[in-house]
């Protein structure tokens, strides 16, 4: 028995006399998995080639020379004051908290994690990560158009980006087209509406409420002006907002040619009959409808109305997210026994919630306790984990894709 765990015991030590430490108590890198399959020669060309420094051909010293840095080439340059910027804060488990504020030299970011001036922040160029008074990190960039229409003060529920890139599709709309909306809401579908018929073309908007027609001009106005400080090119001025039910438009639908048509509104039914017949033969109407049932009475009134409108599909748009996490090894007994977040109390479900905090507006994906830790994990130093989120991106319109036709002339 002695000379059995003897034999172990000399299997189990490397070429130096030490111990072989165990398969969860170390970790290799991929270069050094493929490094241990080659011959031993190969093996070391491949370390010295590692470990040598990287020295730049002179083309690529040429190519990063070219690259402007300054806000009059190809990248937008450093923070200014009176543009729009993004702090986020990366927890653990990928939760989020999102901030977005307008840069002000006298003004203050405020976080959970402390404060952080914003005059620390301008002349900082966007990706940067910077310090608020409690040490925490924030990630500062500039926010995309899909962030500020989710962070920009609402009046009505906004379409959200998932649902308006899916109508973008539909109407399958160009440079220098134009569009009619009804419906201005928040602005949302104006401010994406606007970007796709581009300088060249047009974007009618109709509200019949007067405070939603107010609030859609401003976060259109607030994100073009913040749009022309930190780029180049200017956001083009091409949407008209009008306060005006579109029931009562019929002298102003005569005079215009249209491209497409979107409707988001409660009763679609009162528009079609107005608007169909500035629509080009062919054209695309896409309605959106929180229910149903509104679906089922749109369809109904183009069927006893007779109105040259064919329905093509009826969608809802959902998305589902994914976690991909490190996996903690449990107690080194396995290295297939992994420690998930099934084996923890799930947290309740919450969905978006905005706080808003003078000049700037906060929102949180998700509950979190702990921040990351400024040591990085070693890549593929453990097993991943992937399972869907506690969050979903689920239900939150129908969208009805109408297409005008000529009728058969018997």
């Amino acid at each position: 028995m002695r000379a059995w765990r003897g034999l172990r015991r000399l299997a189990s030590s490397s070429g130096h006399g030490r111990p072989r430490r165990r398969a969860w108590e170390t970790s290799l890198s991929p270069l050094e998995r493929v490094r241990r399959l080659l011959p031993p020669e190969e093996a070391e060309a491949v370390a010295r080639c590692a470990a040598a420094p990287h020295i730049p051909a002179p083309q690529e010293e040429a190519a990063a020379s070219q690259v402007p840095l300054d806000a009059e080439g190809a990248r937008p340059g450093p923070f200014r004051a009176g543009e729009l910027a993004l702090a986020e804060v990366r927890r653990k488990h990928n939760a989020t908290v999102k901030m977005m504020c307008r840069l002000a030299a006298g003004s203050v970011l405020t976080s959970h994690g402390g404060v952080l001036p914003h005059r620390d922040i301008i002349g900082q160029l966007p990706g940067q990560v910077m310090r608020t008074s409690a040490g925490a990190r924030l990630l500062l960039r500039r926010p995309s158009l899909e962030e500020y229409v989710l962070l920009m003060p609402r009046g009505p529920t906004i379409a959200y980006p998932k649902d308006i890139s899916a109508m973008l599709m539909m109407i399958d709309i160009h440079p220098g087209d134009t569009v009619l909306e009804t419906g201005s809401g928040s602005g949302a579908m104006s401010l994406f509406l606007s970007r796709a018929v581009g300088p060249k073309g047009r974007v009618i908007s109709y509200e019949i409420r007067e405070d939603h027609h107010n609030l859609a001009k401003k976060n259109y106005r607030h994100w073009r002006a913040a749009w022309e400080i930190g780029h180049k090119e200017e956001w083009p001025d091409n949407v008209d907002f009008i306060l005006k039910d579109i029931s009562t438009a019929a002298a102003d639908m005569k005079s215009r040619t249209l491209d497409a048509i979107v409707l988001d509104m409660l009763n679609p039914q009162l528009a079609l009959p107005v608007v169909h017949s500035s629509l080009k033969q062919g054209g695309v109407c896409a309605v959106y409808l929180a229910n149903i049932t509104q679906v089922i009475d749109l369809l109904d009134k183009i069927r006893t109305c007779k109105l040259p409108f064919v329905c093509e599909k009826i969608i809802e748009v959902t998305h589902r997210n994914w976690l991909v996490l490190p996996a903690k090894i449990k107690n080194c007994k396995s290295s297939h026994m992994a420690e998930t977040k099934e084996n923890i109390e799930e947290p309740p479900q919450k969905e978006y919630e905005e706080a808003h905090i003078p000049d700037q507006v906060v929102l949180k994906e998700s509950e979190y306790n702990e921040s990351l830790s400024d040591d990085a994990e070693t890549y593929c130093s453990v097993p991943y984990i992937a399972k869907p989120s506690y969050w979903q991106d689920a239900h939150s319109a129908f969208l009805t894709k109408l297409r005008k036709f000529r009728p058969l002339i018997s």
